[in-house]
This record gives structure tokens, C-alpha cells and sequence, in this order.
């Protein structure tokens, strides 16, 4: 198995050392490589001496994705363009893209990170593994292709966009894994469903990553696929997938805290917050060459535990994310994430975890109808069993949320499946 045990089991005080090492040495590096980082820095007056320890980033201020695009597309990079082996991007779907350059020496580790992640997983070099993230330029399909090779697994680079084929080759080929969103892989086990191929399948692990998923559809998907499922994490701006991963005893997501400084602050107040509490992740990248990154926000909402997992890696463990501080709705002065409603309708089984979150505006106040698909051994023609379950779901969402959204059911297979990331909510008041 891949495991570098001389890192993940390290001590805290060890981590701690090393971590305050490569900080010194980063905001040394960005400060006279990236005019941006100076600049920041020089703003509020330091210098790279003054950053003596990792208990000194409190020191130094935030980056934001608004930074990415504004130094759109090379602004931030620490190196000159013949030193960028690779770039990678956003999709740019909410203003520029976002734009990442790795180095070779960023790219070996990206994949020994992914590397780690796969090994947590339980993928060894015996394996045949399916990726079946998008490639090109998200960072997906080549992280955890690249990570996969390290571990020695042989690795089908099937992308997405033909799930009949993912599933004839994963019984052909005898796949045993496969990597791509938690979304996605429900669309693939209804195909294998239907072309009844589930008793051919001889999976076991699946990899997920890209998306929030709650902790009952990952059961779901467990039961459903008799695999062991495992949230993988991570970013384009701080690295790609390999960031973070969880272990076979799914109690948090260990972060390679040697390559990236985890942080998790109070979104109002941007103080630390303590172990255990949910607050919004920020990453200092520690080793990145080509787009080094101090202090970047996530704005995705999670917790942190420091205690040794069950699996003896002593790395610091993050939470399974409870929404991000931008996909928060506010209804009638009510917070809403989409993940409560995940949550919430996996309870009930006579609805598929398919979904569509519509927020509008009519005569000056939010309206919100949640669209439900039916599972197909349930729906029916007849109205007042429909009707019942409409209101049972009603009764679901309104405890979970704290309001009394319109319920419309629709017909099994009617909302449409994403191949990359699930798009759950349309929110009609930005339209207008």
C-alpha cells in the first residue's frame, strides 16, 4: 500500500516544526516572486521577518477567488512560463476563469497527495480503476489519474459522456474502483440497473469527490453498489483532488497537512474557531511553486479534529462539509443550504435524491418550490396518493428548513443528471 507513514503518522509537535518551516520559506518566496503578495503584504506593513512560525499567519491577509480573476490568467504565478508544465482552469460559468499552474515539481506532489488519498481508500496497486472525473481543464480527471499511476492501479481514463459504455467496460475490464462525483455514480448504478448488469459488477470502492454529499447518500450509494465509498477533497486554486481524503473509518477527511495549512475561521469574525466547530476552511498552500496561495478562502463550511484516527494517521481530520458560505440561500430571512434538503429526503424512500431547488421573487417576496423526483416503484396516477406524499415530504423539508416551501413531484427520470458536478438550485432572482 501507498502510505507514507513517516508524514501521516507523524507527532503534532513534529508537523507543527515542519509546518512553521515551510511557512517561513513561503512568504519569503511569494513576497519576492509574486508582486501581488508583496504589495498585500507591504500594505499593512510586513516584511518576510516577521513571519517567524505558523502561529504567524494570523499576520498575513486573506486571498480570495476575485484575486485569481482580477490577476487573470498568469498574475499570480511565481515562476516564469517556461517553468509551467501544466495549467489547469475553472469553468469561468461565473465571470473568469480562474486560472492554476503547476510546476514538475507541483505536479509530483499533486500526485503523491492523490497517491495517499487513493491508498485511505483501499486502492492498491492490484486494482483496476475507472476515472470518471471530467479531464481537460478540470482538475479532476488528470489528479486522480496521476495519483492512481503512482499507486501502481491500472487506470481506464474513461471521463464522462457515455455511461453505457463506463458500464460495459466496467464489466468487461473487471473494474474494482472507480473515482468520479457521488451524483454521477447514481446515474451510473441506475444504468447498471437497468441493463441489469448490477450482479457483474465487481467494484469495490468508489471514490467521490467534486461535490457536498450527505452522509446518508453515501450509504445509499454503499448499499446500493456493495462498495465502500470515500469523499475525496479538494480544489483547483489550492491543488485539485488529494487535498483531502477520509480512511476506512469514515471519521473526517485526514488532510495532507504537510502541503496545505488548514484554518478553519469564523465566517463574520475571520478569528479561529475551536476544534469542533463549524466554521469556513481556509488553506495555505506550503510547497506550491507555481501558484502559491496564503490564506485562501474556501468558503466552504466544515470543522477540524486534531486527534490520532482509529487508522493511526495523526493528521488533522476535516468534518464532511455542511454547505458553503456562497451557495447559502436566504429565504424570508432564513439560511437554507441545498445539503439540507439532500439530507432531509434521503429519509424518505419513496423519492430518488434527485432534486431542484427553484427560489423567485413574486410581488416583492422569495418563493421557494423544491422539485422531488419520485422513485419508479412509487409513482403512480392516482391523486391522493400523491397528494399524501407530497405532504409528507412537505412535513420533511419545512422541519429540516424552518419554512413551508411549494413540494412538486415529478416522474422517475424527468430531472435532468449531471456527469460533473450536480447544479441543484436556480435561483431566478439573479435573473432579473
Amino acid at each position: 500500500m501507498y502510505w507514507n507513514q513517516k508524514i501521516e503518522c507523524m507527532s503534532r509537535d513534529e508537523l507543527t516544526k515542519l509546518q512553521s518551516e515551510r511557512l517561513v520559506k513561503l512568504v519569503d518566496y511569494v513576497y519576492n516572486n509574486v508582486e501581488f503578495y508583496r504589495k498585500k503584504m507591504q500594505a499593512v506593513g510586513l516584511v518576510p521577518q516577521d513571519i517567524k512560525n505558523i502561529e504567524d499567519i494570523t499576520k498575513l491577509p486573506f486571498t480570495t477567488k476575485d484575486d485569481l480573476r482580477d490577476n487573470y490568467p498568469f498574475g499570480l504565478f511565481a515562476v516564469p512560463d517556461s517553468e509551467i508544465v501544466r495549467v489547469h482552469a475553472s469553468s469561468g460559468t461565473t465571470g473568469k476563469a480562474t486560472v492554476v499552474g503547476y510546476t514538475k515539481n507541483d505536479i509530483e506532489t499533486w500526485s503523491e497527495c492523490v497517491a495517499r488519498c487513493m491508498t485511505m481508500a483501499g486502492v492498491t496497486k492490484n486494482d483496476i480503476i475507472q476515472i470518471a472525473y471530467g479531464y481537460g481543464l478540470f482538475t479532476g480527471g488528470l489528479g486522480a489519474h496521476y495519483g492512481s499511476e503512482k499507486v501502481g492501479a491500472m487506470v481506464v481514463p474513461m471521463s464522462t459522456g457515455n455511461s453505457k459504455k463506463l458500464t460495459t467496460m466496467m464489466v468487461d475490464f473487471g473494474a474494482t474502483a472507480i473515482a468520479c462525483t457521488p451524483s454521477y455514480l447514481l446515474h451510473i448504478i441506475e444504468v447498471l440497473e437497468q441493463e441489469g448488469l448490477m450482479d457483474k459488477v465487481k467494484l469495490k470502492y468508489a471514490i467521490c469527490g467534486a461535490e457536498p454529499w450527505t452522509e446518508k447518500m453515501h450509504k445509499e450509494i454503499e448499499e446500493r453498489l456493495h462498495v465502500r465509498a470515500h469523499d475525496i477533497y479538494g480544489l483547483s486554486e489550492v491543488m485539485g483532488p488529494g487535498v483531502a481524503c477520509d480512511c476506512e473509518y469514515h471519521k473526517g477527511l485526514h488532510v495532507c497537512e504537510d502541503h496545505f495549512y488548514p484554518e478553519i475561521l469564523s465566517p463574520s469574525t475571520f478569528k479561529w474557531q475551536k476544534p469542533g466547530k463549524t466554521g469556513e476552511l481556509v488553506f495555505t498552500t506550503l510547497t506550491k511553486e507555481g501558484l502559491p496561495l496564503i490564506r485562501y478562502r474556501t468558503k466552504d463550511l466544515t470543522s477540524i479534529d486534531y486527534s490520532t484516527c482509529e487508522c493511526g494517521r495523526t493528521s488533522a481530520r476535516i468534518s464532511r462539509f455542511k454547505g458553503r458560505v456562497d451557495d447559502m440561500l436566504i429565504i424570508r430571512g432564513v439560511n437554507v443550504f441545498p445539503s439540507q434538503v439532500e439530507a432531509a429526503l434521503v429519509d424518505v424512500k419513496e423519492v430518488s435524491p434527485h432534486y431542484m431547488i427553484i427560489v423567485d421573487r413574486v410581488n416583492n417576496l422569495d418563493t421557494l418550490e423544491i422539485q422531488v423526483e419520485v422513485n419508479p416503484q412509487y409513482y403512480t396516477d392516482e391523486i391522493r396518493v400523491l397528494e399524501n406524499l407530497t405532504k409528507k415530504i412537505s412535513h420533511v423539508i419545512s422541519q429540516a428548513l424552518g419554512l413551508n416551501p411549494k413540494i412538486k413531484l415529478v416522474e422517475p427520470q424527468t430531472l435532468v443528471r449531471s456527469e460533473g458536478k450536480a447544479v441543484h438550485v436556480i435561483d431566478k432572482r439573479n435573473l432579473y
